[in-house]
């Protein structure tokens, strides 16, 4: 069974960047991580999920997951991929789909297979403490509590239900939440496009950009300083 969480120590040769929502915008991401001097022998990078859909390079994401320097979490748009086989597939077809619908039996089944590796959640260790990485949010008051769901689920049905809330979730930005995650340094997530710029509620920072549009700009957020570029 795939790991739902995965854990990174601290990187002491370089730097740890993570990216918002990339779907399938390969080369933009690639040139915004030149712009940053971007040294893959030493840097990771992390991804807060979305690697496809919408974008035209979304055939180009296996590439990307045989990089030993990126580290992505499931997003929903992934966990489309995930369950091709049962999802709705009219709604993934106008959420961007339409890439993989175009694949051949064999090439939608290795693409699931490795996505089906992707975790929920990524925990990494800083200078200034953990930093937590989810694709939407931390569906309870505690990242403990969350972890603690995820590895020891009292059903299925209960693991879906938080899977997906890690996934999907919107309210803590529909709220304006500001309470954070207090058993993290911080908290990184994307899903929700902010055109304007990343957002901070708490100690949970929001750094889907758009990049992935025409106008919109990847983010790139330093998980050591988390200070955020967005480029």
């Amino acid at each position: 069974m795939p790991e739902l969480i995965k854990r990174f120590a601290q990187n002491t040769a370089e730097r740890d960047f993570a990216v918002g929502d990339i779907h399938g915008c390969f080369t933009k991401l690639q040139q915004a991580l030149g712009g940053m001097g971007f040294d893959p022998a030493v840097d990771r990078l992390f991804s807060v999920g979305d690697l496809v859909d919408r974008g035209p390079e979304c055939e180009h994401v296996l590439d990307w997951l045989d990089k030993p320097w990126f580290h992505p979490v499931r997003g929903n748009h992934d966990d489309y991929v995930c369950r091709y086989d049962s999802c709705d597939l009219g709604n993934w077809l106008i959420n961007g789909g339409g890439w993989f619908l175009s694949l051949n039996g064999d090439e939608q089944a290795e693409y699931a297979v490795q996505f089906r590796e992707l975790p929920i959640a990524i925990e990494l260790e800083t200078d200034g403490g953990q930093v937590g990485i989810v694709h939407a949010d931390c569906p309870f008051p505690t990242w403990a509590q969350m972890v603690d769901e995820l590895t020891n689920p009292e059903s299925q049905k209960r693991l879906k239900l938080v899977k997906n809330t890690c996934m999907w979730s919107r309210k803590r930005m529909e709220e304006d939440d500001e309470s954070g995650v207090p058993d993290l340094r911080a908290l990184v997530v994307g899903h929700t496009p902010l055109p304007n710029g990343p957002v901070k509620l708490g100690n949970v920072l929001h750094i889907d950009t758009a990049g992935w549009h025409p106008s919109g700009r990847f983010t790139l957020l330093d998980l050591h300083t988390l200070e955020p570029v967005c480029r």
